[in-house]
This record gives structure tokens, sequence and C-alpha cells, in this order.
């Protein structure tokens, strides 16, 4: 079994903001799935479903961002989901508007939501797709709970579609596959 783990903020205040590209990408990932999100337990979203002959569990954390780990350790224990069989996806400011880059292990490099996921999972071997915001030109709180406009909102929204495009190549194939057609 499976664990995808969109993170965001809940509530319509934060829809289409920076902070919540992961909510989106697994949305989208949702849709072409034909999995509903719209169980409410383990402190989030979540649903179940067949995706290329692989059971999957698609978790939307509804704790805020800082504390997303709650949810996911909760979903990984009931379901006794080991920790190399979740995948994460959520913004970075590190990487450029309109790229995706995904990872096995590494750093939070300072975001509070995977932070508090290896800090809880009790390692920072989680499998993530890290989808570009850019760097921000003024406050980082404000910039990542702030939704893109122009070319910005453009170039996220491909990456969004990318962080989707590379879900289903982890499914079809596996993680490493993925990372080698989608790092490149």
């Amino acid at each position: 079994m499976l664990l995808i783990v969109g993170l965001g903020n809940p509530g319509k205040k934060y829809e289409k903001t920076r902070h919540n590209v992961g909510f989106m990408a697994l949305d989208l990932f949702a849709e072409i799935a034909k999995i509903d999100v719209d169980r409410n337990d383990f402190k989030g979203l979540y649903g179940k479903g067949i995706v290329f002959d692989k059971e999957v569990i698609l978790l939307k954390p509804q704790t805020f961002m800082n504390l997303s780990g709650e949810a996911v350790l909760a979903v990984a224990n009931f379901y006794k989901i080991n920790v190399e069989d979740i995948i994460v996806i959520y913004d970075d400011m590190a990487i450029e508007p309109g790229h995706i880059r995904l990872r096995e292990k590494g750093t939070s490099g300072g975001h509070k939501g995977i932070q508090n996921i290896i800090d809880l999972l009790g390692t920072n071997e989680i499998k993530r797709i890290r989808i570009g915001i850019g760097e921000p030109p003024f406050d980082a709180i404000d910039f990542v709970l702030s939704k893109p406009e122009g070319d910005d909102a453009i170039a996220i929204d491909q990456a969004i579609v990318k962080a989707k495009d590379a879900l289903v190549e982890c499914l079809k194939n596996d993680f490493h596959h993925a990372m080698s057609k989608f790092n490149g």
C-alpha cells in the first residue's frame, strides 16, 4: 500500500496559494485516479483506491502545514504503511516556478510541513516531490500564503501538472524511474 500526501492548509482562505500546491497536485492526481479524497479522519481528508494494480491512499492533512506529520503518522500507523511507501508533495521556494524535483531523502530545507513529518516519522528518508514556487521578493510567510499571478501562476500550474505526471510514473514504474524522467 502506498500513501501519497499533498501538503497545504485547509480552508477557502488558502485555496490556490503557493503553500497549497501539494493539495492541488494531489487533487489533480485524484481526478485521473478516480479517487474521492473526502473521508474525514486521521486529522485529514483521505481516499483509497487502486491505481495501476497498487493500493493507494491519498491524504490531505487538515492540521495546517506545520503539523502535517500528525495526519501522516496516524494514517501510516493505522494502515501499517512503511516509510519507504510514502510520497509527500509540497511547495519549495528554492526551486524556480515551473520546475519540480524528486528526492528520496534529505533535509526539510526550512519547510515546516516536511520537517514535522520527518520529526514524527523519525527519518529524513521520505520520498518527496517538490514543486517550485520561487524565491520570495518579500516576507516568506506572506509569499507562500499569497496566490501567484501572471507568469508565476502559469509556471506553477505547469509544475503542478508535472507533479501529477511524476506520480503517475511512480505508480506505473517506480520512484527511481520517475526521478530519472523528471529531474533531468
